[in-house]
């Protein structure tokens, strides 16, 4: 019976960002991620959710996405009802290849789009060739 050794690891620094609790339904959006040689492109879905009710937070590196949805029906519907009310929270850890200064947000219909333009020492550039 071979032995397998434990492997001891240093600790990382824990995050300085505190976990938060919500009230209510909390989902986590979906998203789809983009990247170009310019930029990352996140486009989140928070159906239901308003601008005046969409808190996009940079804090340490870490981009926080917290949305509360407003939407409600005026009556019940007499069949079925599969949209709740709720809030949306997400978060993401950045790189240093993204300039923070020029970060992007729109929402429409409730879907969150955000661009994450990169800094220039990290966009791929062509190098020129002199003859000699």
């Amino acid at each position: 019976m071979s032995e397998k050794k434990l492997q001891m690891q240093t600790r990382e620094d824990a995050s300085e960002v505190p976990e938060q609790t919500y009230e209510g339904q909390v989902y986590v959006p979906h998203v789809d991620i983009y990247e170009t040689d310019e930029a990352i492109t996140v486009v989140a879905d928070m159906p239901g959710v308003d601008s005046k009710d969409l808190t996009i937070d940079l804090r340490e590196n870490t981009l926080s996405l917290l949305g509360k949805s407003s939407w409600s029906s005026p009556t019940p519907p007499d069949l079925v009802a599969e949209f709740d009310v709720g809030s949306f929270a997400r978060r993401f850890t950045l790189s240093n290849t993204i300039d923070q200064a020029k970060i992007d947000a729109n929402l429409k219909n409730g879907v969150l789009t955000l661009t994450l333009p990169k800094v220039e020492a990290h966009k791929p550039r062509q190098i020129e060739v002199k003859a000699s």
